[in-house]
């Protein structure tokens, strides 16, 4: 076994990791960026080491400077988590080179299932099923039309390299296929530096579902079940559960041997996910859809649900580490089983009123749920930014059954509070109740199809007057009162007079008026007049108002109030009026925005110029996503502020126009 292990990664994934090794009683290395100095996985390893900026193609990416640190540190082994070098053969070559222990299959491996045609090519070898189309390589323009007509409309045209959804097109008539071929070509080039292309049937209705399977060094290959992963929004997963409600034994059994012989046809040593795409309306038919070859974000639920010799729970990171050091398998197939059910949601810091951008800042309160698995990479004080992926956390329930599993998740995302951030908690308890989702009716365009429902979120009128209270009970001075004209009651000679409060919101701008004290106030809202109360301790605000007691957590930062309730986060800005939310980053004032914290990619631009509404003005990048900018209405600008590689905040001011006067 070793004695040390190096971690290259970050967030949640690097503190998951590190907990298993320190279990074990390994030693355990952090690397750490510029952006992540003060960072959770670099406060709990035993030793961390600096690895560059916080580009991560100069730090997390760059493979030579973990190795030095894996050698300065003596770490026999590295752990690359997922992202990141995570399926790069290349740096699973040089850890070999370098005899160091690469916790992840061999490079052999990691390539031939990282192309999707030949990983298609070995699995059917192997008689695994696949989606009807074709896949040889270097397919022309023409092979995938004819591919098309023979298999049958709709058809997806996907890239050979990459994932994520990018240069997927989906085509439901011969009319659309050569615009499709083109676009596909171009935005895989673009993305994967390679726009080879196969084509396969569409699945109607699709589930996608995948099968967790381990592999030793001596032969020996066992899976531990399925999880269902259909809660996607644009390819990306939102909720994950095992098993799936879907399947029955027969197919559950069939599957998972499915699996077992993908992973064998490529010689896979340690943890990996064989996918497999079905289709709701035939659950009995199943076909492969591509392996990833380490662990998954979702590995959680796999590990509460998966018994092993009649014991409920396995460590999937450490069966990770012991392979890795030359163990064989503890069981066989025959030993494992599935108890009860799991469910998981992933909290992002973004925002899904606008669009699900990005969101960043100080964490000025974080508290987690109770009685549940919470796999986070954050603590109250750190600051998120817009570097690397916008994930901060998941949260994991399991309960003998999967009603109950997701009634314990959605209590549990109530219970959760990020403060300083917009994320994404009550989009995720909005999706738990759907009806559909309850059901275990599930497809991958359940999200897509109901998303302004899922994504309506317009605060009571209770949110701005908790936060006109807390205003208030912040005023009130402290210890013995000496001089009464410091109590901010509204007294005055004859009758008491109002203190007013106005606070910025995503839909709009709110008024309210108080007076008296936070034990017995009078509050003037937009339904009239009621009379409230508040206390306050710590962070944690009680507020009874029009006869309702609700308890928020609070902070107050630069003019603005955070509330966080059942799963909730609000930011009110006093008297500020609110920029216009839509995506051209433009205000009814001129005042062009940056929709989002991020760096300045493009700034097409200047002083004098005119411009078009619609015109591209700023590219601002974060967390892997890019989001054009472009001009509110004709004008001339008169302002820029923002140049092509400045880091910008949220709602930062990037350039002024002024309206083009018609003659």
């Amino acid at each position: 076994m070793f004695d040390t292990v190096l971690v290259a990664n970050r967030g949640e994934i690097a503190v998951r990791v590190i907990r298993t090794l320190r279990g074990l009683g390994i030693r355990s290395v952090a690397v750490f960026s510029d952006a992540d100095r003060d960072a959770r996985h670099v406060a709990e390893a035993d030793t961390a080491v600096h690895i560059g900026p916080s580009l991560a193609a100069e730090s997390y990416l760059n493979g030579k400077r973990i190795l030095d640190a894996a050698r300065e540190t003596g770490a026999r082994a590295i752990h690359p988590g997922y992202g990141f070098l995570a399926e790069n053969a290349q740096f699973a070559r040089d850890c070999a080179q370098h005899d160091i222990a690469f916790i992840g299959p061999p490079a052999a491996a990691i390539e031939s299932m990282g192309d999707k045609i030949r990983a298609k090519q070995a699995v059917t070898s192997a008689g695994v099923p696949v989606v009807p189309g074709r896949s040889d390589p270097g397919l022309t323009d023409a092979d995938l039309r004819a591919a098309a007509l023979e298999v049958g409309f709709p058809v997806l045209i996907k890239p050979s390299a990459g994932g994520g959804g990018k240069g997927m097109r989906l085509v439901h008539e011969e009319s659309e296929l050569t615009a499709q071929i083109s676009s596909a070509r171009r935005e895989a080039a673009a993305a994967f530096g390679d726009d080879t292309l196969f084509l396969e049937r569409f699945v109607t209705r699709p589930r996608h579902i995948e099968v967790q399977v381990l592999a030793d060094g001596r032969g020996n290959v066992v899976h531990l079940g399925e999880r269902e992963c259909s809660l996607q929004r644009r390819h990306q997963k939102i909720i994950e559960e095992a098993p799936s409600a879907l399947l029955d034994a027969a197919t559950r059994e069939r599957i998972g041997a499915s699996a077992v012989d993908a992973a064998k046809s490529v010689g896979y040593i340690g943890a990996g996910t064989v996918e497999f795409i079905v289709s709701a309306d035939a659950p009995d038919e199943f076909f492969f859809m591509e392996m990833n070859t380490r662990l998954q974000v979702e590995h959680p639920v796999t590990e509460l649900v998966t018994t092993a010799r009649g014991q409920r729970g396995v460590d999937l990171v450490e069966q990770q580490v012991r392979i890795a050091a030359g163990e064989p398998l503890p069981w066989s197939q025959q030993d494992l089983g599935i108890q009860g059910h799991a469910v998981e949601a992933r909290v992002y810091a973004e925002d899904p009123a606008r669009g699900f951008l990005p969101t960043g800042g100080e964490l000025l309160a974080v508290r987690e749920p109770t009685g549940v698995r919470v796999d986070s990479g954050i603590r109250t004080g750190d600051r998120v930014g817009s570097d690397y992926d916008p994930m901060l956390a998941k949260v994991i329930a399991w309960a003998g059954d999967r009603g109950d599993a997701l009634r314990r998740l959605d209590a549990a995302l109530a219970d959760t509070v990020v403060l300083g951030l917009r994320t994404n908690i009550a989009f995720l308890r909005a999706l738990l109740q759907h009806p559909e989702v309850r059901d275990g009716r599930l497809d991958t365009g359940l999200v897509e199809r109901d998303l302004d429902e899922l994504t309506a979120e317009t605060p009571g009128e209770d949110v701005p007057v908790a936060a006109a209270l807390e205003r208030l009970l912040a005023a009130q001075p402290r210890g013995q009162v000496v001089d009464p004209w410091e109590v901010p009651d509204g007294w005055r000679l004859g009758e008491a007079a109002w203190s007013t409060w106005r606070f910025a919101t995503p839909d709009g701008e709110h008024e309210v008026r108080l007076r008296g004290t936070p034990e017995d106030a009078e509050v003037s809202a937009e339904s009239g007049v009621h009379r409230a109360s508040a206390s306050r301790r710590g962070d944690e605000l009680t507020t009874t108002y029009r006869g309702r007691t609700r308890r928020y957590r609070c902070a107050h930062v630069d003019d603005t109030t955070w509330l966080a309730a059942d799963g909730h986060t609000w930011a009110l800005a006093e008297h500020r009026l609110l920029a216009e939310r839509g995506g051209s980053g433009g205000r009814s004032d001129g005042v062009v925005s940056s929709p989002m914290p991020g760096t300045v990619l493009a700034a097409e631009v200047a002083e004098g110029q005119r411009v078009a509404a619609g015109q591209k003005l700023f590219v601002v990048e974060a967390m892997k996503m890019e989001h054009t900018i472009t001009a509110p209405l004709d004008g001339v600008v008169t302002e820029v502020h923002a140049t092509q590689g400045q880091p910008v905040g949220l709602d930062q001011p990037l350039a002024v126009l002024e309206p083009r006067q018609e003659a």
